[in-house]
């Protein structure tokens, strides 16, 4: 039997975040089964002003292509109230992107791997630091603790929020 490629996607919300983000969860593993969990932390919006941002990656393993599971998301995003008609820097239901696809450097179906985000912002980069710290970035060829550790964090500030999902706790604030 071969292994299906692993994949890591960031998942974030600014509107009515608790409930898009529990539906994108249910959505990933009604579509991909088990899913490897980071904590979920608040930022900050980047980019423009708006409401506090939920983010976190999942991890999960996936036979479909980069362009299949590219369309698979972009339902689930449509499923939850995903407006694609404003500004590219803007509040969002939902927001799920490719961050890495197995160790694919380049470009697949269109799409850009390993996604840039990782190495320019703390709310992709430390929550897939901490479910796939021992990983290399397939560009970078760091491991995404060592990426972490070396974040100028003071530039992006977030944190962990309380968040469950199916009765198990994801995360929770620090006090």
């Amino acid at each position: 039997m071969v292994a299906c490629p692993r994949v890591y996607v960031s998942i974030g919300s600014n509107i009515d975040q608790q409930r898009n983000i529990l539906a994108c969860l249910d959505a990933l593993a009604e579509h991909f089964g088990e899913l490897q969990l980071s904590s979920v932390y608040e930022s900050e919006a980047v980019g423009f002003g708006g409401d506090n941002f939920f983010n976190l990656v999942a991890g999960f393993d996936c036979a479909l292509s980069v362009g299949e599971l590219s369309t698979v998301l972009r339902q689930i995003e449509n499923d939850n109230g995903r407006r694609r008609d404003g500004p590219r820097f803007s509040s969002r239901t939902l927001d799920i992107d490719i961050l890495t696809y197995d160790n694919i450097c380049g470009v697949e179906d269109g799409i850009s791997l390993p996604r840039d985000e990782i190495v320019e912002n703390a709310f992709v980069l430390w929550p897939l630091a901490e479910i796939a710290g021992d990983e290399v970035h397939p560009a970078v060829g760091k491991t995404y603790a060592q990426l972490w550790n070396d974040y100028a964090k003071a530039e992006q500030k977030l944190w962990p929020v309380d968040f469950a999902w199916r009765g198990k706790v994801i995360s929770e604030q620090v006090s």
